[in-house]
């Protein structure tokens, strides 16, 4: 989860600002949290204590407002009877890493609960697997499978193209919102990586939707290589001082 939160930070910069390359500030003071932060929270805080996953998601998104969410997104937030609106946007991945790291021990578990927590706005099929794939690779990882394994085992189960490398898909990359083309070139920054800051510089390199991206590859990357406790207390500490409950259920996360 910190993976995805600081991934949306260091991207935040440059959603609308791209770059193609590795070369940057990581922690800007123009960073800050989006809405891929507080739709993580709200998962976590669905999952943690077995709340109503569209009224939750609706209230802390109206809590956080003027976050950049998506246009069909920011009018579901506010609907009085909130209903899916067939979506295969990026959204649906963004958010479920606390899936993962909640049902570490339980992959058909992991996978029922990201279509429980999606489908309430991204029930596409395209959504729905997109999210599936990011909460199959977070949980692969934590579990210990190599990077090459998870490559494998995602090609296989959700004929996503994971081949080409960073480097072969940076130059032709544009800004998409849409699961399809951008799950997997996050996992593809997350599998590629040396390191958790690597997989970030990755994503923000390919010059898309830089902090959906770094949100997506973020946690892989956590679960591959951990992250480091200085980059953890920079992002609470310089960014995260006026989210409290975004931290509070973090802090819940970690300790189970």
């Amino acid at each position: 989860m910190w993976g995805a939160i600081i991934g949306d930070i260091a991207g935040s910069v440059y959603e609308w600002d791209r770059i193609k390359t590795k070369d940057f500030e990581f922690f800007s003071e123009r960073g800050h949290f989006t809405d891929d932060s507080v739709c993580t929270a709200a998962v976590a805080d669905i999952l943690l204590r077995d709340l109503p996953p569209a009224a939750t998601l609706q209230e802390w998104c109206r809590r956080h407002p003027g976050m950049s969410y998506g246009g069909w997104f920011a009018e579901w937030m506010w609907h009085e009877s909130p209903e899916p609106y067939n979506s295969f946007g990026n959204g649906a991945a963004m958010r479920v890493s606390p899936v993962a790291l909640l049902n570490r021990d339980d992959l058909p578990a992991a996978l029922a609960a990201s279509d429980r927590v999606t489908a309430i706005t991204h029930d596409h099929p395209e959504g729905m697997k997109g999210a599936r794939a990011t909460v199959h690779a977070i949980w692969m990882a934590l579990n210990g499978e190599a990077p090459a394994t998870i490559r494998a085992t995602i090609t296989t189960e959700y004929r996503y193209d994971l081949s080409r490398t960073v480097d072969e898909i940076r130059p032709g990359y544009a800004f998409n919102e849409i699961c399809q083309e951008t799950v997997p070139e996050s996992i593809t920054c997350a599998l590629e990586s040396a390191t958790f800051e690597d997989a970030i510089r990755n994503a923000v390199s390919l010059g898309g939707d830089s902090d959906t991206v770094a949100a997506i590859a973020g946690p892989i990357a956590e679960a591959l290589h951990g992250i480091p406790r200085e980059m953890r207390a920079i992002a609470r500490e310089r960014y995260l001082g006026d989210a409290g409950d975004i931290l509070t259920v973090m802090k819940e996360i970690y300790e189970m």
